[in-house]
């Protein structure tokens, strides 16, 4: 995969840190442009001649704080990220650097590119960061390039050389290169990313989970026409109904109107596409900028703040609000399954009057819609003072992915449980016994595991 800072991708992130991708460097000028520049500054300079936060105003000669700003930044809490996640962090800040701004030495490039192809990554730790610069996690990355902590050594898909005793990549860091080095979001970004990615092909899934729903009811298509969709033309919408129209064998009308799970599907689903990209463009334009505060461009330092994730905050509380209401209609879909007028089954889709048949998916099914639901709180109305009134604002990012990362499990769960009850309704009736092998099978058909 070849990084050049303008045009890395969520699915990019991904395949770096899932499958093994490796990256080459196809140029430095903008990081070179940017460091040539940071050399030849003179005047006032946050982070270089001043202290931070709280301590702008306390002037330095150069070097500044230097290296003890990485060492005094380092405290990462709870329990370890994994160390995909760690990657992917790596690939987006060295997709950063190379976007140019950071003023840092170009050489840390391709050491970082070789962290990333050889399975090294830093010890990350999941708390320590409010959306305003992931500050402990790039500080241990840089004292893993000084050899200061351990790197993480996994060589996985990521190498050539499985199980190899590969050298760990180091670099010596200047001491002007501490403050630019860290001053990004990146270990935020990759978990957006991972996120957006992931859900972009469970969403599609979902598609066909409610098509054999549909099937399973005899539902109506005529929601579905290509009439309908002109009339109110939202672009998720017009998507949503032509993949389905596409999945069902017939446009036939069964009932005048179906429930909202089937009628209104296309409308609230198509919603939820529609705000995954706003939300994966919002990335993706991040993924691809320079974070840097100060910012080196021309021949200046610019103080500034595009350090802040108020945008990829706020796009991620409105796609996990969206998948709630995505995952609503999938359980709406699964009671009809349960209920005979729709299906012509006995109750629950037993065998036999009284038994229990799939009655449990309903129970499953809503405790992950519990779930989701208290992922979906939105961490924007919060903030947060520090640094002596300082640093006055927040914007949450870090926890708007993580809690977006989080969510995929209780939304698949949901889904999977309303595809094993469409399948049940398909075929002959069957026995009252476990239902977790076939809710497993939906698993992995989410997963395109089959």
């Amino acid at each position: 995969m070849e990084l050049d800072g303008a045009g890395l991708t969520c699915a990019q992130v991904h395949e770096v840190a899932y499958d093994g991708a490796r990256v080459t460097i196809t140029s430095l000028d903008r990081a070179r442009a940017a460091w040539v520049t940071a050399q030849q500054l003179t005047g006032p300079v946050y982070g270089q001649s001043t202290g931070v936060g709280a301590n702008k105003d306390v002037t330095f000669e150069p070097p500044g704080l230097g290296l003890d700003l990485l060492r005094s930044h380092v405290c990462g809490a709870g329990p370890p990220v994994e160390p995909a996640r760690a990657r992917a962090m790596l690939v987006v800040r060295l997709n950063q650097l190379l976007a140019g701004g950071s003023g840092i030495d170009p050489a840390v490039c391709p050491v970082l590119a070789d962290a990333i192809n050889t399975g090294h990554t830093p010890p990350l730790h999941a708390y320590g960061a409010i959306g305003t610069g992931d500050l402990t996690a790039l500080s241990a990355t840089a004292l893993c390039l000084l050899g200061e902590l351990p790197w993480h050594h996994d060589p996985g898909p990521a190498t050539d050389r499985p199980g190899a005793s590969v050298p760990p990549p180091l670099f010596a860091l200047a001491a002007s290169d501490s403050l630019p080095f860290i001053s990004s979001g990146a270990a935020t970004l990759a978990d957006a990313a991972l996120a957006c990615h992931r859900l972009r092909l469970l969403l599609e899934a979902a598609i066909d989970v409610a098509a054999v729903s549909f099937t399973a009811v005899d539902a109506s298509a005529e929601p579905l026409a290509a009439a309908v969709q002109e009339a109110r033309p939202h672009p998720g919408q017009a998507v949503v109904a032509a993949r389905l129209r596409g999945l069902l064998a017939r446009e036939g009308v069964s009932r005048v109107q179906d429930p909202y799970g089937y009628r209104a599907l296309a409308q609230v689903h198509g919603a939820t596409l529609d705000l995954l990209n706003r939300a994966m463009a919002t990335i993706e334009t991040d993924l691809n900028s320079a974070t840097e505060n100060p910012l080196i461009a021309g021949d200046l330092a610019w103080h500034n703040g595009n350090f802040h994730s108020a945008p990829v905050a706020l796009a991620l509380d409105a796609l996990r609000a969206a998948l709630v209401q995505t995952a609503q209609l999938s359980t709406a879909r699964l009671a009809s399954l349960m209920d005979p007028a729709y299906t012509g089954r006995l109750p629950f889709l037993s065998d036999r009057p009284g038994g229990s048949g799939a009655l449990i998916l309903e129970y499953v099914a809503q405790d992950a819609l519990a779930e989701l639901r208290h992922l979906a709180t939105p961490v924007t109305t919060g903030t947060a003072v520090i640094s002596r009134g300082t640093e006055d604002h927040a914007g949450f990012a870090t926890q708007a992915a993580r809690h977006t990362l989080r969510s995929l499990e209780p939304l698949e769960l949901i889904l999977a449980c309303e595809r094993t009850a469409a399948l049940r309704a398909l075929g002959p009736p069957t026995p009252d016994g476990p239902l977790t092998d076939a809710l497993n099978d939906s698993l992995r058909a989410l997963r395109r595991e089959e």
